[in-house]
């Protein structure tokens, strides 16, 4: 999955978010009561989310028929924010951003690299435009998480959670590891 391996990725980049990669985000979820998931899978985000009080009005996948590219969802439900772990793949992510990003304010967990790469020149993937780090308000660090449940290793890349917002321009503030109670 990540760049230093050569693990096959997992189709439709399906890696559930695990409960300690949620936590040092909880402390920025400032106004935020109710939520979006418009990647869901199977539900561990949105799970984690309201173990800690959090509301999800809507919650949907792919692979339950729901593309969050095409999906309304946004008509279906009332929510302060969408909080997703989007597919990483850059030519849905990027697009996935910006339809986001203009619907609420959007938290997604990511490679931390993301944001100091520029410019992807592979055939076929959408490069990120200076636009998407400019209407990024929040970079929050997480650090190595272990993404496949059971193995005895975390991934090689340190995440982090990044907020956009359309109305939002200036760049993002950047927030460093925190200790963080798994409580």
């Amino acid at each position: 999955m990540g760049k230093r391996s050569n693990f096959a990725r997992v189709e439709k980049d399906f890696y559930p978010t695990p409960y300690e990669a949620v936590l040092p985000l909880l402390p920025h979820l400032h106004g935020v009561e109710t939520f979006a998931e418009p990647c869901a899978g199977e539900g561990h985000l949105v799970g984690h989310l309201q173990r800690h009080g959090y509301v999800c009005a809507y919650e949907g996948d792919i692979s339950y028929g729901y593309d969050a590219m095409t999906h309304r969802f946004e008509d279906e439900a009332t929510f302060d924010a969408i909080i997703s772990n989007f597919p990483w793949t850059r030519e849905i992510l990027h697009p996935l951003i910006v339809r986001c990003m203009k619907i609420a304010p959007t938290w997604i967990i990511l490679d931390a690299d993301w944001a100091h790469t520029t410019m992807d020149t592979r055939p076929g993937v959408q490069p990120k435009t200076p636009d998407l780090l400019n209407r990024c308000s929040h970079i929050v660090s997480v650090g190595k998480v272990r993404w496949i449940e059971g193995s005895k290793h975390k991934s090689l890349d340190n995440v982090s959670w990044y907020r956009f917002h359309a109305q939002h321009t200036g760049g993002p503030k950047f927030i460093g590891r925190e200790v963080v109670d798994a409580r």
